[in-house]
């Protein structure tokens, strides 16, 4: 079976061979069939030569699967031993805690503590103005707050000595040279007046230890206090010895750091609104108005008080002026005097009262108008509650303060102009009254001397 199937093999391989060389030179049969002889020869040989490889491959192979089937049995035999010594050195551990723990007693919680009062310790010395001074205390106490070991002699000293450095530096007022950032955002050398851990000052001007930042550092105020204290740091500059009257912030620094959220006056006043500028308006109006009539009618009624006090007529004033219509018409009859003078107290009682009645309008329409603000604001509020939330509060703040803002507003107009009409309508009233008063006196003794003069004729 294997000549039948080789044979054919063999031809087609010899004709092939034949085929290639026929071009160079025929051959024979003998020739064609040592040439497919020699070929099989080859073949055989280069198949027996793979085979060898294959096989000292496997064997390899082999070799290579048992030496890791070796490793791995070893390994499993070194985990066994790790683990077992794991358990072991756990329970030796837990062992030795447990005799660490009863040993150190009541000392354990001391440690603790200690902990505690170094963490409580570096926030403190981080935060305080003392550190403007002297930077980084904060970080050599840090391996005591993160150590879970026993704390050592050094680390205990260096917390009792920056402790008490805190305490001894609290009570001095110290000059030094430090950068601070100016209105510009600019870092400015400057000489720094530190008192206590309160307050510093340099140029004149009040610093803020801003601990946001990531280091640290002096910052100028960006809104000053007021003048009084401007003053007062201007003397602790110039002040070498003695004592200094001067503004401290007992709170650190945290009372200064507010004044950048006060609004100022002009803040204040926009937050009213165009309701808020038109109480304005019309109050200043009202007051200016007012005071020109209280001026007016104080020098009116000291007019009047002078006239009663002289005999020489004056139309300067209104009671001079109807003291002068009585001595110019003296042979009028005394029903016609009479109406006379009650003209002329009509005529100079409206110029008293003249423009009182703007006063009294706006001083009523002021609250009005404060109210109407509010209701204003209340509605904005609820505004920005529909499409905000209520989940950020400043949301709500503008609405709120137009509505505080315009009330008030309209109530420190109205309370004044309410005062200042009834004052005015009480020295109108006053002068009127002598008017009064004077004219009919004038009639009374008009009418005895008509009586006599009756009487002398009969």
């Amino acid at each position: 079976m294997k000549t039948r199937f080789l044979l054919p093999v063999l031809l087609a391989l010899g004709c092939a061979a034949y085929a290639q060389d026929a071009e160079k030179k025929p051959l024979s049969m003998e020739q064609l069939l040592e040439k497919v002889k020699s070929g099989w020869q080859k073949d055989q040989a280069e198949a027996q030569r793979r085979e060898q490889e294959f096989i000292a491959a496997r064997d390899q192979q082999k070799k290579l699967l048992d030496a890791a089937r070796a490793r791995l049995e070893a390994a499993k035999k070194r985990a066994e031993e790790l683990e077992k010594e794991f358990d072991i050195n756990e329970a030796e551990i837990t062992r030795l805690e447990q005799t660490l723990q009863q040993k150190l007693g009541t000392m354990g919680e001391l440690f603790g503590v200690i902990r505690q009062m170094a963490g409580d310790a570096r926030a403190q010395l981080k935060s305080s103005l003392v550190s403007a001074q002297l930077p980084g205390r904060e970080k050599e106490i840090e391996p005591l707050t993160s150590s879970k070991g026993l704390p050592t002699i050094e680390q205990l000293r260096t917390l009792w000595y920056l402790l008490q450095q805190e305490m001894v530096e609290t009570g001095k007022v110290v000059r030094f040279d430090a950068q601070y950032i100016d209105a510009n955002g600019e870092k400015k050398t400057a000489r720094v007046v530190r008192v206590g851990p309160f307050t510093a000052i340099a140029d004149g001007k009040y610093l803020d230890w801003d601990i946001k930042a990531d280091n640290p550092e002096l910052k100028l105020l960006s809104r000053q206090p007021s003048a009084i204290f401007l003053d007062s740091v201007r003397d602790l500059e110039q002040a070498r010895q003695g004592f200094v009257r001067f503004a401290i912030d007992p709170s650190e620094g945290q009372i200064l750091s507010l004044l950048v959220d006060t609004p100022t006056f002009k803040e204040h006043i926009a937050f009213g609104g165009p309701v808020g500028y038109t109480i304005i308006v019309l109050g200043l109006l009202a007051l200016a108005g007012a005071l020109i009539r209280l001026v007016y009618l104080a020098v009116v009624s000291l007019m009047v008080r002078r006239q009663r006090s002289r005999s020489s007529i004056s139309r300067r004033n209104p009671l001079g002026r109807i003291l002068a219509i009585a001595e110019e018409n003296k042979t009028l009859d005394v029903s016609v005097l009479e109406q006379k003078l009650d003209e002329a107290i009509l005529r100079e009682s409206s110029k008293l009262n003249r423009y009182l009645w703007v006063v009294a309008i706006i001083s009523t329409v002021a609250p009005l108008l404060g109210l109407l603000g509010t209701i204003t604001g209340m509605i904005r509020v609820f505004q920005d509650i529909m499409l905000m939330g209520t989940g950020d509060p400043r949301i709500m703040a503008g609405g709120i303060s137009e509505a505080l803002v315009t009330t008030e507003e309209g109530l420190v107009f109205a309370i004044p102009l309410v005062l200042l009409h009834g004052f005015l309508r009480s020295m109108a009233h006053g002068v009127a009254e002598i008017l009064e008063q004077q004219s009919l006196g004038l009639v009374a003794r008009r009418r005895e001397e008509a009586c006599r003069d009756g009487q002398a004729a009969n």
